[in-house]
This record gives C-alpha cells, structure tokens and sequence, in this order.
C-alpha cells in the first residue's frame, strides 16, 4: 500500500496548497492512506475544527500535531474527541485526546499512527522512546503497518528514534523543524526514516513566518508578532511504499511540489 504523508502545514499558503496538491497526488499516485501534521494550519499555532474538516475532505485520513497542538483554545475540545486527530501521546492521559490509534484505509486496511513529541530543547514530557515501544506493541496486536510522526527539535533524537523503532514500526518520520532534510531511506529492518518531512506552507520566508521580522529579532533582540509570509509556497512530505502483509516498508520517496506546478 502507499501512504502519503504531508509535513507540516502553516497557515494559509500550507492549507491553500493542501487544498490542490493532496486530491491531485492521492489520484496520481494511487494514495491509499493519507497522514497530515496540521499543528501550524491556523494561523502558523494550532489547528481549528473547521480546518481539520477540510483537511479531512482533501483525503487527510488521519491528522498528527506537535508543541503547537493547544495554541487555538477554543479547539481543545475538537483536539480531546480524538475525532481523527491526534496529539503527542506522551502527554499526560488526563489532558484528553488520543495519541495513537489504529484506522482504515480505503479498502478497508488498518494503519497504526502515533504521535510522538521529542524533549531535547522541548516540554520535558513522558519518554517518547519507552512509550513509544509499549504503544508499538499494542498496536502489533491489530496490525503490521505502523506510521509515527515524531515531533522534535534535535535530529540526533529523531535519528535515534529511527533506530530504536527499525523493524518494529513501518515508519518513522521526523517533523517539527519546518526544513525537509534529504536523507530518506529504508532502515536495515524495514522501516522508513526521514529526519524531518518538511514544511507545507512559504518557502520565501524563515519556516513559515515573514522575514524581515525573524531576522530583526535575531540582529535586535526585541520582541516581535510573526506573521505568515506568502511566497514560494510549496507542499513537503514523503510518499511511502508499504508491504500489506509484513508492515516492512519496501520505498520512501521524498516529495517537494511547488504549488503552481
């Protein structure tokens, strides 16, 4: 089977390219199941109902988050009805929601997902390494294919995330940074790695946000109010081969489609 999955979406420009790029690869490409990190969709924070709707219209079976995943307040109760999305698991269970779960494709096969957040330079939360594992393993009871989108800031946890998940999950794919990394590849025992899938949103800006006020910050050291930028907007993600019967992963293809291709 082929899953499809699409690196962080920022504000508009990432849900105006959602919007045409997803439909076209899902039917170009033979996508049976589709995976979308939505955590930056509203505004460059957060994720609304409505836009988790619509992401689920354009083929987005399943959506993951990250840190960013409770920054729209009035959304926390779309977050906790685990209605398809999923926040990091290694938060703690009393704050609702889901973090993992197993869901159907197309035709009718089930995919392990799990959401995991990194803590190096992050929220110091549960171990996602030792969670991760006991998650893996409930999953195994129902499944062989199991995605994780590991959320994280240092590509030293990621990559060792990789390791410590290879041929027990399908794949594991890094987001979080907004800088597509281009070290695809099939781990030694079958599972999919990429350190970071990449940003879905402006490229003519500095992960996501409009320049000049990015920069100013770092020469000025003053606060400042980021806004999304609007140019060169681009969809990031991977697409990923995935053998039916094992859960091994058989290709990951990294994908970087401008929008007006």
């Amino acid at each position: 089977m082929k899953i499809l999955f699409v690196g962080d979406v920022y504000a508009k420009p990432g849900r105006r390219a959602a919007a045409l790029l997803i439909p076209r690869l899902m039917e170009e490409r033979g996508v049976d199941f589709c995976i979308v990190n939505g955590e930056n969709s509203a505004g460059g924070f957060g994720i609304t109902e409505k836009i988790g709707k619509k992401f689920h219209a354009y083929g987005a079976d399943v959506i993951t988050t990250g840190n960013h995943v409770w920054d729209q307040k009035d959304s926390v109760g779309y977050i906790q009805s685990g209605d398809r999305i999923l926040r990091p698991a290694n938060y703690p269970d009393d704050v609702g929601g889901i973090g993992a779960g197993v869901f159907e494709s197309r035709d009718g096969i089930s995919v392990g997902v799990v959401s995991l957040q990194g803590r190096t330079n992050m929220l110091d939360l549960d171990c996602p390494f030792r969670l991760g594992e006991k998650l893996v393993a409930e999953l195994r009871e129902k499944t062989p294919i199991i995605f994780i989108d590991f959320h994280a800031e240092a590509t030293s946890e990621k990559i060792s995330m990789g390791w410590f998940m290879d041929g027990k999950v399908s794949a594991v794919l890094g987001t979080h940074t907004h800088v597509q990394t281009a070290d695809e590849r099939v781990l030694p025992q079958g599972t999919a790695y990429m350190t970071d899938a990449g940003m879905t949103g402006p490229h003519d800006s500095v992960i996501g946000a409009q320049k000049e006020a990015a920069v100013g910050r770092f020469v000025n050291r003053m606060p400042v109010r980021f806004e999304p930028a609007s140019g060169d907007v681009k969809l990031c993600g991977a697409l990923i081969d995935v053998d039916e019967t094992t859960g091994k992963a058989q290709h990951i293809e990294r994908l970087r489609l401008d929008l007006e291709e």
